[in-house]
């Protein structure tokens, strides 16, 4: 934690932005919880939150080519200023779905929410190793991603009571200002001497006309020549099988098999993310020394814990023996996740970093669509404890890819960009 401490104590541009990624990403929690509730409240189906989920997933889907592509050409302090001020726009409208049923409109507003993101997500990741030094990288991406899961645990709790407690109304409104408060602080970045907001291309020129289609092209092609980076993002793939169904299932054990209404969806959320936030504390510190071949062992260790455990939160009976377990599995996940963001900063060009970070969104959310339509309409005649079952098992098949790849040598080191090996601690072969 001294890290962490440290590095928001000395770096003026990372305090900045994560302050901002505090307030959003709690105030986005606020949303998810309230909408799953009332969706819940208004249909009592867990169809109708695969509903808004897809909706979400769609549009996270055809946006991320989009933002890959605008945040590798322009000021990608720019694109995330207008990501929020768009997002703080449609999170208001939200205020318009209580008191009525409005499936349609919160299908919408969560489609338009979610396509404003990856501008802001995929910005916020491709702009970190500007913003922090290549000693502070490590901590950097460690503290980013344990701040996203700390904010899933805290917006989650506070979004059940405050939704229970003071209504919808207000869970959406604190949403909407919170994308303002993260406008400000990325607004006061300033750029560091030597360095730009704005990626330095190599595939294309500043005169040469926007060719997106081609540039993607590109970009997934510098993936598919590049193992390590496309086996990070396959794993994300294999997590989305069934964390797609995870979306949807967390809001039936709280409301249906736990039977604990928008209380009962924030802590099961928010178990998750204290989980998360384990798991991304135990990774800053054990990722800082972890040899390249014991990391890439590390990650298919993690995935079978992570399903496991996922398969016993969903077959326990005891409410806080199932928050337990789905704490365990979500730890387990955010030391594979910190483990392999580390990987691809270190090693992806600034030229490809936004298509690469926009493709791996896309690819998630693309799976987990499928996922989430499957579990929901499973939902109507299945047990949500057995889709939990099947979800974990599919989950854990990912350490099975990932672990058979290495064992045929395909996940080879790619060559750092920009940064010395002699500087980077978690690189070179395993101590006697």
């Amino acid at each position: 934690m001294a890290g962490f401490t440290r590095l928001l104590r000395e770096n003026r541009n990372y305090r900045l932005t994560w302050t901002g990624q505090v307030v959003s990403e709690v105030g986005d929690n606020f949303n998810n919880i309230a909408v799953f509730a009332l969706v819940m409240e208004q249909t009592h189906s867990g169809l109708a939150v695969t509903a808004v989920m897809l909706a979400r997933a769609v549009a996270m889907l055809m946006a991320g080519p989009v933002a890959g592509i605008v945040l590798d050409r322009v000021d990608r302090r720019k694109v995330m200023i207008l990501s929020d001020l768009t997002r703080a726009v449609v999170a208001l409208g939200f205020i318009f779905c209580t008191g009525k049923e409005s499936v349609g409109l919160l299908l919408g507003l969560s489609a338009l929410l979610m396509f404003a993101s990856p501008f802001f997500t995929s910005g916020r990741a491709s702009i970190l190793p500007v913003l922090a030094s290549k000693e502070e990288l490590h901590t950097a991406n460690s503290l980013t991603q344990t701040t996203q899961w700390t904010s899933v645990a805290l917006g989650s709790f506070l979004g059940g009571a405050i939704a229970k407690g003071l209504g919808y109304d207000a869970a959406f409104v604190f949403n909407a200002l919170s994308f303002l408060v993260s406008a400000g602080c990325i607004g006061l970045l300033r750029v560091p001497a030597g360095a730009s907001f704005k990626a330095e291309r190599r595939d294309i020129g500043e005169d040469r006309v926007a060719r997106p289609w081609r540039e993607y092209k590109d970009g997934l092609a510098y993936m598919g020549r590049t193992p390590l980076i496309l086996g990070i993002a396959l794993v994300g793939v294999g997590w989305a099988t069934g964390g797609g169904a995870a979306q949807i299932l967390f809001s039936l054990f709280g409301e249906v098999v736990f039977q604990r209404g928008a209380a009962g969806i924030g802590e099961v959320w928010g178990c998750a993310g204290l989980g998360l936030i384990a798991g991304g504390v135990a990774a800053n510190v054990w990722g800082k020394k972890l040899p390249f071949e014991r990391y890439k062992w590390a990650v298919a260790a993690c995935y079978v814990v992570h399903g496991g455990a996922y398969v016993l939160f969903s077959t326990r009976r005891s409410y806080a023996a199932a928050l337990v377990f789905i704490a365990i599995s979500r730890a387990a996940v955010a030391v594979s996740s910190v483990l392999n963001f580390s990987q691809v900063l270190r090693h992806v060009p600034d030229s490809y970093r936004g298509r690469v970070f926009s493709t791996m969104e896309s690819m998630v959310w693309g799976t987990m669509m499928v996922s989430m339509v499957a579990a929901g309409v499973a939902s109507r005649t299945v047990d949500a404890r057995t889709i939990g079952v099947v979800a974990g098992c599919l989950s854990s098949m990912t350490a099975l890819g990932w672990g058979l790849a290495q064992s045929r040598g395909l996940l080879v080191e790619p060559p750092l960009e920009g940064v010395d090996p002699r500087e980077i601690e978690v690189h070179g072969e395993p101590n006697a």
